[in-house]
């Protein structure tokens, strides 16, 4: 694998994942919204290394991409291009910035909703039930002791496999779970913003999905 990541959005999620990626040796590609001034200087400062390119170059040369944007935002790429491709969601769904998002009910996996707008994505939910201030203090190498736990969620086993990979040279380990997990990843789970390593996040997954569902 030729390890080039592509991120769409340039935000402080984007940011840092692409500073990670680029500390371990992959190649760096990040698309930005045009709509917003200094953009090429905003990736110079905070992601020194890598190429910031129109959307749809980012997606054809990269073997992962990262959509890193608020989930309001997603209906404006075009989702279409990334048919086929291992698509990481790092995205959340917080009602104060994406309000109420058509088809979306509170309790329903976002990335069940992204994978419906197409289906045709290799999807993987991951890096959203930690914060972004936490990849780059957390981020420990291969082996060491404290090392934080990363769920990788998705049905398709070639594409957790791949993201697994991408999780392990950003400093975490991973931990693969079928794509039903991705419901208690999100910001009103338990799980979400806690540090637990591997182990601990399994038992974490799996306390929850035996909660009684709430009437």
């Amino acid at each position: 694998m030729t390890k080039r990541l592509g991120i769409i959005g340039a935000g402080k999620v984007g940011t840092t994942v692409g500073r990670l990626a680029l500390a371990a040796g992959w190649q760096v590609r990040i698309a930005a919204s045009g709509r917003q001034p200094l953009q090429g200087l905003i990736v110079e400062t905070m992601l020194p290394g890598a190429t910031l390119l129109p959307e749809a170059e980012v997606v054809a040369d990269s073997d992962i991409i990262v959509l890193a944007v608020p989930l309001s935002k997603v209906h404006q790429l075009d989702l279409g291009a990334l048919s086929g491709k291992v698509v990481v969601d790092a995205m959340n769904h917080w009602y104060p910035v994406d309000g109420a998002l058509d088809g979306l009910k509170p309790g329903d996996a976002s990335t069940a909703w992204v994978a419906g707008l197409n289906p045709q994505m290799r999807l993987v939910k991951s890096l959203n039930h930690l914060g972004y201030h936490d990849m780059e203090t957390d981020a420990r190498p291969e082996g060491h002791p404290e090392r934080r736990g990363v769920a990788v969620a998705s049905d398709d086993a070639g594409a957790n496999a791949l993201v697994a990979g991408l999780l392990n040279d950003l400093g975490f380990d991973p931990v693969e779970l079928p794509a039903s997990a991705g419901v208690h990843l999100q910001g009103d789970s338990p799980i979400f913003g806690r540090w637990v390593d591997a182990p601990g996040l399994r038992s974490a997954i799996a306390a929850c999905a035996d909660r009684p569902s709430e009437p």
